[in-house]
């Protein structure tokens, strides 16, 4: 048991540190907070989105966002779009659940606004729609997927893809990018941790 235990810890560390060493993938991440600044500054909103544990993801990292991470300073908005039963069931009744995030897109996603996208596989149709939706409505885009970028490479602004084709790994990956980009964004927008 302990040498599986030691095994799993590896392997989580050896995609840690081929993360790090990517200078691409961090020079993206950069960028992603950069723009997430941007919008935030500008009076816009981050949505998320993501099925089964992305969606847990999604919820933490708005939930990061609007309440605090590091210290007290004013909530930024943001907007997990995996939260809300009612709608998520009714547009999967009536549109069928391909549509259950690119029909709040429509709703609620204006130009300038930002969708964090996750999809380990980068193949999950609702979250393909759903950034094809913010395409159509001047939305920017950020990925969160595999070593691959399968479908949703081309369609985001911006596509990070954790170095492992292994669910586990890339889940455990996007927490690592989530956390860091919700503490560097709270630092950049409040640099000081003063309330205002």
């Amino acid at each position: 048991m302990i040498e599986a235990i030691q095994g799993e810890l590896g392997a989580t560390i050896q995609v840690l540190q081929a993360m790090q060493a990517d200078r691409d993938l961090c020079k993206r991440v950069a960028d992603v907070v950069e723009l997430s600044v941007t919008t935030l500054k500008a009076g816009n909103k981050i949505l998320f989105a993501g099925n089964g544990g992305s969606a847990a993801d999604a919820q933490h990292w708005a939930g990061e966002l609007v309440s605090r991470f590091n210290y007290d300073r004013p909530g930024l908005a943001a907007i997990a779009l995996t939260t809300d039963t009612s709608i998520l069931t009714a547009i999967s009744n009536d549109y069928g659940y391909d549509y259950s995030f690119a029909r709040q897109i429509e709703a609620l996603g204006r130009e300038g606004d930002v969708l964090f996208a996750l999809s380990t596989s980068g193949r999950s149709k609702n979250i393909v729609r759903a950034l094809a939706a913010c395409k159509e409505r001047g939305v920017k885009t950020v990925g969160f997927t595999g070593s691959t970028g399968s479908d949703m490479q081309a369609l985001c602004d911006h596509c990070l893809c954790i170095p492992s084709a292994h669910t586990p790994r890339i889940q455990e990956g996007h927490e690592v990018l989530g956390h860091m980009i919700c503490g560097l964004i709270e630092q950049r927008i409040f640099p000081k941790g003063a309330k205002s």
